[in-house]
């Protein structure tokens, strides 16, 4: 599964009621890519993002993802799979022990006009080893739950309740469950893992993507869907489009007729990628289904902008190699990034960049304590010296009293202690020039090491 590595998946049960193409794709253009302040805010409050893609959206309370996909079942039934992405510091985890741990419950619900309900619910613990795992804000918790109903028009509900905190979250959709008769195909679904069918009564074994994210030079794009009872040879169309409408990748995918489910596995290579939205189109015309997901430098992190993603590295401490991808030609910025995601990987056993990843959790994390400047909290002097040094080990406050407007942070480790000072009285804090020499002094030593 890609990045299995960096998240935990829970795949629910049941709830009973009454052959691969491959290929590669290219750019075409950039009309109708997002401003760079549309791409800064998408890394940092990317819910807007997901609703613009069909997600389902908790944005408050306990926040996550959903999203959900439709498989012909038995008996006339459709299965449908829920999918569920929480990041860990959605939850209220608890020190026990040697490990944190943060119990939760989700609840899965289809309600019908004139119908009892179709409900699902599951209560589990996650445990992490440190605080900065707890603390993670990308894509590191994956439940899935399937629903077994009759065709028809429902709306589907996701809550998820934090044992802990007492917090819940809360998102719903319309859905049209479909019914899947001879000759049909499903709507393209991105998932991270696939196993294929040959029966409606065989178990389903994929993993959705509920972001539909894929990482710029990373990922292998993995679109599913399923053939139902074709009688013979045929051809269905499958289109990958970018965010300005333009075709960047246009196939067939052949079905035999020789069983009653047949899987077909579309695997896109994203070596020349599209960044933005995109759109998998499969059929057409009246019979055409969609789903939508986004290309970004990383799935954990949503930039879909190259100058915006080197603004924000900007505290990563490779200025010269991303002083040369800003001076590169657009025909050389793909093969500099991908080099660069190798070279800056810690692990590369996996398939994540876990540097790049704590970075950009430490930057939004940054932007949100930060913003009582005025200017964008990842821009201030202490989102600097938290992305680089992380959490201070001890903070003094001296802003509400007559002792001087500052603050004053210390790092055991690196025997340090920085002072911000809020020279102008309206709560920008800098650091005074000893501090800063002082920080600079450590940088450069972390750098070298």
């Amino acid at each position: 599964m890609t990045r299995k590595s960096c998240r935990s998946i829970i795949l629910a049960g049941l709830l009973a009621f009454t052959t691969a193409a491959c290929t590669t794709w290219q750019r075409v253009g950039e009309p109708g890519a997002p401003s760079p302040e549309e791409s800064l805010l998408q890394l940092f409050n990317p819910n807007r993002l997901y609703q613009q893609l069909d997600r389902m959206v908790s944005a408050s309370g306990v926040p996550f993802v959903a999203v959900s996909a439709q498989l012909p079942g038995a008996a006339g039934n459709t299965r449908v799979l829920v999918g569920v992405s929480v990041a860990n510091r959605s939850l209220a985890f608890e020190r026990n022990g040697d490990v944190y741990q943060a119990r939760y419950r989700v609840e899965y619900t289809l309600t019908r006009s004139g119908a009892a309900p179709i409900t699902a619910a599951n209560e589990a613990m996650v445990r992490v080893a440190t605080l900065q795992e707890a603390t993670r804000s990308d894509e590191s918790l994956l439940l899935q739950q399937e629903l077994i109903t009759p065709p028809g028009d429902y709306v589907l509900s996701v809550r998820l309740s934090d044992r802990t905190s007492n917090l819940s979250g809360v998102a719903s959709d319309s859905v049209t469950v479909e019914g899947f008769g001879p000759g049909t195909v499903t709507a393209p679904i991105l998932v991270y893992e696939v196993r294929g069918r040959g029966a409606r009564s065989d178990s389903v074994g994929i993993v959705l993507n509920p972001r539909g994210s894929i990482a710029y030079g990373g990922d292998t794009l993995l679109i599913y869907l399923e053939g139902v009872g074709f009688r013979g040879p045929s051809q269905v169309p499958v289109q990958v489009r970018d965010g300005a409408d333009s075709v960047v990748l246009n196939t067939m995918v052949p079905f035999t007729g020789e069983r009653e489910i047949e899987s077909q596995v579309i695997r896109v290579a994203p070596d020349s990628a599209p960044l933005g939205q995109l759109e998998v189109v499969v059929g057409s015309g009246a019979d055409a289904r969609r789903v939508s997901g986004v290309v970004s430098f990383s799935g954990n992190w949503l930039v879909t902008n190259f100058e915006d993603l080197l603004t924000l590295l900007r505290y990563f401490g490779e200025d010269n190699r991303v002083g040369q991808m800003r001076n590169a030609s657009p025909g050389e910025r793909a093969g500099m990034w991908r080099q660069f995601f190798v070279d800056t990987d810690p692990n590369r056993q996996t398939p994540e960049n876990e540097r790049l990843d704590s970075y950009f959790a430490r930057l939004a994390m940054a932007n949100d304590m930060f913003r009582d400047e005025g200017i964008p909290g990842w821009r201030t002097d202490r989102a600097e010296v938290f992305v680089t040094l992380g959490p201070p080990d001890e903070v003094f406050d001296a802003s509400p009293s007559n002792q001087g407007r500052f603050l004053r942070w210390a790092y055991y480790d690196h025997r340090l202690v920085l002072i911000f000072q809020d020279n102008s009285g309206f709560g920008r804090y800098r650091l005074g020039p000893d501090s800063r020499n002082a920080f600079e002094r450590v940088r450069v030593r972390l750098q070298q090491n």
